[in-house]
């Protein structure tokens, strides 16, 4: 079990996708993405799994909600910064976004 302590380590900010490319060098499907976390974080990326329902065009000025203080991962030749939270559903990862729109680094609370 998670404690409430371990979950408010997290921090969850929205962001907006201002960039979206197929990335090649993936083991599986994901795209690159350029995420607009707000003034105090700024511009982070991320490589996201995401492209049995998305596809890049779709992506761009989208929010999101991502985990920011994960230690950044290497994939191939990327380095992603952040991670974009989706649920898995029987088409594929659906994202999570805010309900309306808000601003870029307002946190999960």
């Amino acid at each position: 079990m998670v404690t409430f302590e371990d979950f408010m380590k997290l921090d969850i900010r929205v962001g907006t996708i201002i960039d979206a490319k197929v990335f090649e060098k993936a083991k599986k499907p994901a795209y690159q993405l350029k995420v607009d976390l707000g003034n105090e974080i700024g511009i982070k990326k991320s490589s996201a799994q995401i492209t049995d329902i998305y596809r890049p065009s779709d992506l761009i000025g989208k929010q999101v909600l991502a985990v920011v203080n994960f230690p950044p991962r290497q994939i191939a030749d990327f380095m992603s910064e952040i991670l974009v939270l989706g649920t898995y559903s029987k088409d594929g990862v659906v994202l999570i976004t805010p309900d309306r729109e808000v601003e870029n680094g307002d946190k999960l609370g």
